[in-house]
Parts: C-alpha cells; sequence; structure tokens
C-alpha cells in the first residue's frame, strides 16, 4: 500500500524538501549567513559556503546549532557556544545561528511557503488508507511554515526542533526525534515508515531501527541517499501513489 511494506501503519516526515520547497530557502539563509561571516573572518580571500556540496554534507536535516558547529568544524574554525542573549550574527556558534534563522524568516516572509503537490497528495492519500501521520522536522519553525503553508491539520503529531530542545532529544543524525515521533501515534519503530531528502535524517530512519526509509531526492543524490540508509529513493512521493 502506497509503496510500503504491509507492516506500517504511520508515516513520518521531514518538511523541508520533503512537503515543502523551503529546503532551497534555508540553503541560501545559510549561504548568506556563512558568507557574510567568511568575508569578514578572511576578506577577499575567503572561500563560500556551497550552497549544495556544504548544504548536504553539513547542515541539512541538522538543528541549527548543530549544523553551524559542522561547517565550522569543517573549515577547522573554532567559536564560542555563546548563548540566547548572543545577538543575531555574534561570532559565536548562537549568534551565527539566529542570524540564519533571521534570514530564513525574512526570505520566509518576502517569498511565502511552496508546497511539494505531490508529497500533499501522498500524505492525504496516507490518511484515507488509515495510516496515521507526523511531521518530524528540525526545523524550529516548524509550526508556523505548516500553518503558512496550510497542512498543520494533516498530521496527527508534530516533534520539531522545539520539541528537541524541550525534551532534550539528539537531533539528526541520531533517531531520536524520529523514535518520539513513533511515540506520539502509539507505535513501534518497526510499525512506521520514514521520509526524509537529507542524508542526515535517512541515518536517522536506519539507526532508529524503523520498518522502511524513503529516501526523496530533489538534488541528484540518489546515491547517496541509499548509501546513507535509505530503503528506495523517489524524486517525489507522487511517484508512490
Amino acid at each position: 500500500m502506497l509503496g510500503l511494506p504491509d507492516a506500517v501503519t504511520a508515516c513520518l516526515f521531514d518538511m523541508d524538501g520533503v512537503l515543502t520547497r523551503t529546503a532551497t530557502v534555508h540553503a541560501a539563509a545559510w549561504k548568506q549567513m556563512f558568507d557574510e561571516f567568511l568575508r569578514k573572518r578572511d576578506g577577499d580571500s575567503y572561500r563560500p559556503f556551497d550552497p549544495v556540496a556544504d548544504y548536504d554534507e553539513y547542515v541539512d536535516g541538522k538543528p541549527r546549532e548543530d549544523g553551524t558547529r559542522s561547517f565550522l568544524e569543517s573549515r577547522g574554525i573554532t567559536l564560542p557556544e555563546g548563548g540566547p542573549d548572543d545577538p543575531p550574527g555574534a561570532e559565536s556558534v548562537s549568534g551565527l545561528s539566529e542570524r540564519k534563522n533571521e534570514l530564513v524568516l525574512e526570505k520566509l516572509r518576502e517569498h511565502g511557503v511552496e508546497l511539494y503537490d505531490g508529497s500533499v497528495r501522498y500524505v492525504r492519500a496516507a490518511l484515507d488508507a488509515g495510516l496515521r501521520t507526523a511531521v518530524v522536522s528540525s526545523s524550529a519553525n516548524t509550526a508556523e511554515v505548516l500553518d503558512a503553508a496550510g497542512i498543520a491539520d494533516l498530521f496527527d503529531a508534530r516533534v520539531d526542533g522545539v520539541t528537541a530542545k524541550e525534551r532534550h532529544l539528539a537531533g539528526k543524525p541520531a533517531p531520536d526525534m524520529f523514535l518520539a515521533g513513533a511515540e506520539a501515534l502509539g507505535v513501534p519503530p518497526s510499525r512506521a515508515a520514514v521520509f526524509e531528502d537529507a542524508l542526515a535524517g535517512v541515518q536517522a530512519g536506519r539507526a532508529g531501527g524503523f520498518a522502511f526509509v524513503v529516501g526523496v531526492d530533489r538534488v541528484g543524490q540518489a546515491d547517496a541517499l541509499k548509501d546513507h540508509g535509505a530503503d528506495i529513493v523517489v524524486k517525489d512521493l507522487g511517484e508512490l501513489l
């Protein structure tokens, strides 16, 4: 049913890049934030953030501060952690992360939220088939994005960046957030499928022992998604209908 094993009774969907066309917004915000920082640090000799390679490898699917820290480590840069009182753009993990979030919200306000129609049709078909549904996203803005997109009512549960912070859940590629999503739906991992476009996300699905991991390839990384744990890779969830 719907391209899933018969044992599956629940579906856990990532948001950015699976349900909403916001992955490109996040990539652009990461690039603007990191390029501002690197240009200030290194001058005209700075090496820009790559919105495809660096985004996929270091930040996609991860909690915001984990992504900031991961990319900085890739460039051999160590900054203080900082805290919630750091202003956006301050030279700390917290400050840079807040600057990135500030840019994302600006871009979303300016351009709105676009949906992947095939994914929305798939979620509706899953509900019609009696499957339970949840959104599992590292974004702290998940509730606002789902509301703006008009699809919040399609999901029985939501586990997001706010939930992870409140419950001290490890971010993807650890399976903790997906496990919390399955728990919220009242199903064991062996009865749930994970839908992810991020390498860290499919890793999390595989690490959690989920029944099935669907990789969604929006950027031409099908082989990498399979290597990181996807059972199947599609370009759009509409292919599974």
